[in-house]
């Protein structure tokens, strides 16, 4: 009888530790949300600090969102946490959707961090002394899905942030882009390069949503005397990476991880030169805080093919997939690779995080996030590229 009591109460006490179980969890977390721990900061004084509006795309609903006092992706949330180190008010213009909300997760609550929901297609009334204006997909799947969403976020979209700089005298950079330069004729890549783009192909609402970006800047510096800065970015990666960006480096590390078979579009011969978010974001402050007003080329010179990158993943995640050949995407640029003689020159930048190095640091991160997202049960899948549905229309 003793032994049928013990076995009972022991069922009882098992059963009350499940009950309870999840309630612990929620405490611990609770008592972490009291407790949160910022990465320690630089102190300035008042009069060095300033109050910064970064804005950035928002993978999930595909708004343009900023922050102020603020810090995207992703490039995204490690340009938040350069300019909160240096301790500047940040306010960041995001969208709170769940998953990129974890990209700030550990700044939210910091007195110098303010996130706001905003469409940059819309104006928005705010008193800032820098923009860093990055709002736009910057994914071939993501900007070719809603080219004309797409083309209104980089022409008013930066008319409003060109406004706003002129209504509080802010200085603005633009994040434009190696597309800019198309499909190049000129190898290297420098400034002065006028590019080569098709004006109607699947690819123009970014390429030319960009360059019209930057001629509304110089118009604005040139007539109303607002300061501008414009950025130049060639292919950049690092952690906090959407897993379905679906450009190169995060398909190719998802589908290694995976065990499913690398999609390469074309021969593999592209070149492209990748470098690492943290370099790309120090040339970026570096940039915005000089006296240089022209456009400049912020990426890393070393060029390798489409072919050879996907081998090296392979070889750094340990995958046997295999290297699958696909269809060449229309319009593909067959040479990317940037001149950085002037970033050298006048703003004393280069990238110095090798790549293989980055590259680590990126599987790291997309291990961990397969393993979140397994606990969660949803497995992400690399993302081609895909059109918007269009309305039948009749000639």
């Amino acid at each position: 009888m003793r032994s049928l009591q013990e076995n009972g109460e022991q069922k009882v006490e098992s059963k009350i530790e499940e009950a309870v179980a999840p309630l612990r969890e929620k405490i611990k977390d609770l008592e972490k949300s009291f407790t949160q721990k910022y990465p320690p900061v630089k102190f300035l004084s008042e009069k060095d600090r300033k109050r910064i509006l970064l804005g950035v795309y928002c993978f999930n609903c595909g708004l343009q969102v900023f922050g102020i006092q603020v810090f995207s992706a992703g490039l995204g949330m490690n340009d938040f946490d350069i300019c909160v180190l240096r301790r500047d008010e940040i306010t960041k213009e995001k969208v709170g959707q769940k998953d990129e909300k974890r990209n700030v997760e550990h700044w939210i609550g910091h007195e110098n961090f303010e996130l706001i929901n905003h469409d940059v297609v819309e104006p928005l009334y705010i008193e800032v002394d820098q923009i860093y204006h990055l709002a736009s997909p910057a994914s071939p799947p993501n900007y070719m899905y809603n080219p004309i969403k797409t083309l209104k976020t980089n022409t008013i979209g930066t008319l409003n942030m060109l406004g706003l700089a002129k209504r509080v005298g802010a200085r603005l950079l633009l994040a434009s882009t190696s597309e800019v330069y198309g499909d190049p004729e000129v190898h290297p890549q420098n400034e002065d390069y006028w590019g080569h783009v098709n004006p109607i192909g699947p690819r123009a609402c970014y390429d030319e949503g960009k360059r019209v970006a930057e001629t509304m800047c110089y118009a604005y510096m040139k007539q109303e005397g607002v300061e501008v800065r414009v950025a130049r970015i060639f292919n950049t990666f690092g952690p906090r990476m959407h897993m379905n960006d679906g450009r190169v480096v995060s398909n190719f590390i998802l589908q290694a991880l995976q065990g499913e078979p690398l999609t390469v579009y074309g021969p593999g011969t592209q070149t492209r030169a990748f470098q690492y978010v943290s370099d790309l974001v120090n040339g970026l402050v570096a940039l915005m805080n000089s006296n240089v007003s022209s456009p400049v080329n912020l990426g890393n010179p070393e060029e390798h093919t489409i072919l050879e990158f996907a081998q090296l993943i392979k070889k750094l995640v340990g995958s046997r997939s295999e290297i699958q050949f696909l269809s060449e995407a229309q319009d593909d640029p067959q040479k990317r690779k940037p001149d950085i003689r002037k970033a050298k020159l006048l703003l004393g930048w280069e990238p110095v995080v090798p790549l293989e190095e980055g590259l680590n640091k990126a599987i790291h991160y997309f291990r961990k996030e397969l393993e979140y997202q397994a606990n969660n049960q949803y497995i992400p899948k690399p993302k081609p590229a895909r059109m918007k549905k269009g309305r039948t229309r009749h000639n």
